[in-house]
């Protein structure tokens, strides 16, 4: 007779996506076994979730499903992949099989649109947290990674910035606004770039996804090539309902959850990103200069000063 915990699994978790042609053995099986086309390169990346932390205990589960998936896609865009399989691990306080086939709408719903298979993962019992592995592939020497940026290329972002933190805020603050629920999209349903990430194949010197806000995102970017940026504080792309809310530019600049992309590519690109501008939101914020650090600059040239510190796990 079958375990509380393998029952779980055969009813939420095996047959929850078709597996591809390309996926050898699944769930079911101590590892999963798939096959990497050849002239591809394996791209892996993992993200946790953790109640509290990374979204607040009255987030729907639906939500939540998708969120966790979200994050992780926006990883493969970061670096140009084109996402395959996934893993999932989860920590219940409790066998909620309510709470479950909610958070499996939505983890599916978007899995679905990627065609992805899941292919293993865990289930345990303890404080609520989520942990993903997604594999995808590039194909071979095509990556795009944190450490090619150089002086004179241009920096440009996706979508816009900010939206995620202000619903945190409000949310946090328990503060009614014109247009809520579509500020809340923005926090609990990201919008993995994945089609840009593998559109920037070749265009793109650099890339990261914006997780933990521009500044420290950015940063990461500029450490790993050993380079400066200079970004001009009135480009920053922004929405409407950001636009009506007090300190705009801090939180573009310093709130996490956008999951969006933040790029460099050089100037001789610039003609390339504005006809791929025709179908993502590109919006070019500065330019990669020598140096350490990033000089913020207002419209009138004078420098600004970030008044919100980018967010730190610890």
């Amino acid at each position: 007779m079958l375990s509380r915990e393998f029952q779980l699994i055969n009813k939420y978790f095996r047959g929850a996506l078709d597996d591809s042609s390309d996926v050898r053995c699944g769930i079911g099986d101590d590892a999963a076994i798939v096959a990497v086309p050849p002239g591809m390169e394996l791209a892996l990346g993992m993200d946790t979730l953790v109640e509290g932390i990374h979204f607040l205990s009255e987030t729907s589960p639906e939500d939540i499903g998708y969120k966790s998936l979200a994050v992780n896609l926006s990883d493969m865009a970061a670096v140009g992949a084109e996402p395959r399989w996934i893993s999932l691990s989860l920590t219940l306080p409790e066998s909620d099989e309510s709470w479950l086939q909610q958070f499996m709408t939505g983890f599916t719903g978007l899995a679905r649109q990627y065609s992805l298979s899941l292919v293993g993962g865990d289930l345990t019992r303890g404080p609520l947290t989520i942990t993903i592995q997604v594999h995808g592939w590039i194909p071979a020497g095509q990556a795009i990674y944190r450490h090619g940026a150089r002086p004179h290329d241009l920096v440009y972002v996706s979508g816009t910035l900010g939206d995620a933190g202000l619903a945190l805020e409000l949310l946090q603050t328990r503060t009614e606004v014109e247009n809520l629920q579509e500020i809340l999209q923005r926090l609990n349903r990201p919008e993995p770039r994945v089609e840009l990430g593998m559109a920037l194949r070749g265009i793109a010197s650099s890339s990261i996804d914006i997780s933990d806000g521009l500044l420290s995102d950015l940063g990461h970017i500029l450490t790993a090539s050993h380079v400066a940026a200079r970004i001009n504080v009135h480009d920053l792309p922004v929405s409407s309902a950001l636009k009506r809310y007090h300190d705009t530019i801090g939180f573009a600049i310093a709130a996490g959850d956008d999951y969006e992309l933040c790029f460099t590519a050089p100037p001789g690109e610039k003609h390339t990103l504005e006809k791929l501008a025709q179908r993502f939101p590109l919006t070019c914020i500065g330019e990669i200069i020598e140096g350490e650090g990033i000089q913020w600059r207002q419209q009138d040239g004078t420098e600004y000063r970030p008044s919100r510190q980018a967010y730190s796990h610890f």
